[in-house]
């Protein structure tokens, strides 16, 4: 598809926004929702809908061929070796504090050692932070390049014998920083550690392959790659998920209950204790279809053309600094001198332009950065050249406005 074909298959973007064409610069956060996999939830309850796994009926029958037809889909997207390897989830943070509660408390103990980054977003933070005050192990940090990247030197020297848990982001939602994601697996590995991935903001936009990377643990959500909210993907080692305790109880995760002892279904379905989330899973599958269509080698081609373009443009407005390396995925984070980021982002929604402002759930970077919140706008694989340069224009328009101001 070429970029105006691409754009129309999203029916949010042809509207006006305080008069003006609607300009969306804000992916990163969540994105737009192709025709397809907004008429497949639509579908899905008028034609399919019911619970799944537990009836013999023909709806029954049809929601649940449509959820583990979509296990399978997810599965092939990051090429995994089997669909017990694949969790549906409410999304990445819920991923996450599932293999801290799990896996963590199972294996991290008073003297270990748990290993992230301070360009984390919160939620690869907070659980380990917990796990570390629940068992006594140890946070380390390894610490960051002075433009936002990782040196694997750093990572040799921060992950010890002691290290259990490694919890690194593929890609910065903040800087666009890419992580060496396979070599830091390496060194974990070799060290006896465990390797965690967040993959929010790198399943959406790139090839992501689990088996590849060797990575024991990778998480996603969906409504960052066109699907719903609400729903996610937790990929997991089927050697490492199989020695896990659930962190939900109730139906559908039991085989069979007593009066006072339980024991628990098979992988994958252990894990997804009630009824799950149908419909957003049947989704993230018609979003998984509609990226595959396009091709994630293309659409990372899109945006790094995007993100060029806009770094270029933007380097040349006076008064305007720009966060992260050179190198990296398809967002610009920035600050203009004295004008607040929040400020930026009320101007340039005036002209119809959606950016994002504020400390981008990742405070200990905005403290790194020696700030208090940034404005940043991201690239997705509807967006064009033309929405850059009604950025640079909406730039121009708020620093002219704020030199009047001030």
């Amino acid at each position: 598809m070429i970029a105006n074909d691409i754009r129309k298959q999203f029916p949010i973007l042809d509207q006006e926004v305080n008069g003006k064409p609607l300009v969306y610069l804000d992916s990163a956060a969540t994105s737009q929702k192709p025709k397809s996999v907004i008429e497949t939830l639509d579908h899905y309850y008028k034609n399919d809908n019911s619970n799944v796994h537990r009836g013999v009926h023909t709806l029954g029958t049809r929601a649940t061929d449509s959820y583990e037809g979509a296990r399978e889909k997810v599965r092939r997207f990051i090429n995994a070796s089997s669909m017990e390897e694949i969790i549906f989830v409410r999304g990445t943070t819920t991923g996450l504090n599932t293999i801290a509660g799990s896996y963590g408390r199972a294996n991290v103990g008073e003297g270990d050692e748990i290993v992230i980054t301070p360009m984390e977003h919160h939620s690869n933070i907070i659980p380990w932070q917990q796990l570390a005050k629940q068992t006594g192990a140890t946070l380390k940090y390894i610490p960051l390049q002075e433009d936002g990247t990782i040196d694997l030197n750093d990572v040799e020297n921060t992950i010890t014998e002691h290290t259990k848990i490694v919890s690194i982001m593929h890609v910065s939602n903040v800087l666009g920083t890419i992580n060496p994601i396979k070599e830091i697996t390496e060194i974990a590995h070799r060290k006896g550690a465990v390797m965690v991935v967040d993959g929010a903001q790198a399943a959406p936009h790139m090839p992501v392959d689990v088996r590849d990377f060797d990575c024991d643990f990778y998480v996603f959500s969906a409504h960052k790659m066109c699907g719903p909210t609400g729903i996610g993907a937790l990929y997991g080692k089927k050697k490492l998920l199989e020695k896990m305790e659930p962190v939900e109880f109730g139906g559908e995760m039991i085989d069979f209950v007593g009066l006072y002892e339980s024991t628990w279904k098979d992988l994958p379905w252990k894990f997804e204790g009630g009824t799950p989330i149908i419909a957003g899973a049947i989704g993230m599958g018609a979003a998984i279809d509609f990226l595959e269509q396009v091709g994630r080698s293309e659409i990372e081609k899109i945006e790094h053309e995007l993100v060029t373009y806009a770094m270029d443009r933007m380097s040349s407005i006076e008064g305007l600094k720009i966060y992260g390396p050179k190198n990296r995925a398809g967002l610009v984070t920035f600050n203009i001198d004295d004008v607040h980021p929040h400020d930026v982002a009320t101007v340039l929604d005036a002209e119809g332009i959606a950016v994002r402002a504020g400390h981008h759930c990742a405070q200990p970077l905005m403290k790194w950065l020696d700030v208090t919140a940034t404005a940043r706008a991201s690239f997705y694989l509807y967006n064009t050249k033309e929405d850059v340069d009604a950025l640079i224009d909406g730039l121009k328009t708020t620093k002219e406005y704020f030199g009047h101001v001030f």
